[in-house]
């Protein structure tokens, strides 16, 4: 994948406000914000079409991205994406600046590897989650973890605490004690599945 969807050209807006935000919409811009490090938060403006093309893919949440605001080169996360209810419409975007050395709090997406090996059993597969809140270093953030379910049984539930966390990344939910090591995925015999009689007929209800 190309790199270039990790790099966004913006600009300082300094025209704020509600009337402010609209002008730029209709001009196919999208206001945001810069927040967070040793920095004051700053206001800047991103091209819509641009942006509405890059965080079509999902890496896009997950990646250090680089915004280029006038000679500076800034690295951020996505923090929060308002969206148009109906619209392909991006309406705002915010960003957390990253630092070297400063731990980042963000959520990264669940693949789920070999889940035919799981229906092939007969299993049912529920996921419990689809992403994860993680700590970690801006050098270790990756762009997902992966979950196998090629030995997975029939009945069996995987948490939170079963996943292999990657290097120098910490599992947030599992760091606030009892009670909080969620289910991520489920393999669960199929409701209502029919029973085999010794004659080879099928009974599913006495009459």
């Amino acid at each position: 994948m190309s790199d270039a969807i990790y790099t966004l050209d913006a600009e300082v807006r300094t025209d704020l406000g509600k009337g402010a935000s609209r002008r730029l919409r209709h001009q196919d811009k999208v206001p945001a914000i810069i927040y967070g490090g040793h920095k004051d938060a700053l206001s800047i403006t991103l091209e819509h079409s641009k942006l509405l093309k890059a965080q079509s893919f999902e890496s896009f949440y997950s990646h250090i991205l680089t915004l280029n605001v006038g000679k500076e080169k800034i690295q951020a996360i996505v923090k929060d994406m308002q969206r148009h209810p109906f619209k392909p419409k991006i309406m705002h975007v915010d960003f957390q600046r990253v630092e070297a050395g400063q731990e980042l709090h963000t959520t990264v997406p669940l693949h789920f590897l070999n889940e035919e090996v799981a229906i092939k059993k007969g299993g049912v597969v529920v996921h419990g989650a689809n992403e994860v809140e993680i700590n970690v270093l801006p050098k270790d953030l990756p762009e997902f973890i992966e979950v196998d379910l090629s030995n997975v049984e029939i009945g069996q539930t995987i948490h939170l605490s079963d996943l292999v966390a990657p290097k120098g990344v910490t599992f947030t939910q599992l760091t606030k004690g009892e009670g909080h090591d969620l289910a991520v995925v489920s393999v669960n015999k199929p409701a209502g599945k029919a029973v085999d009689t010794d004659e080879g007929e099928t009974a599913e209800s006495a009459e």
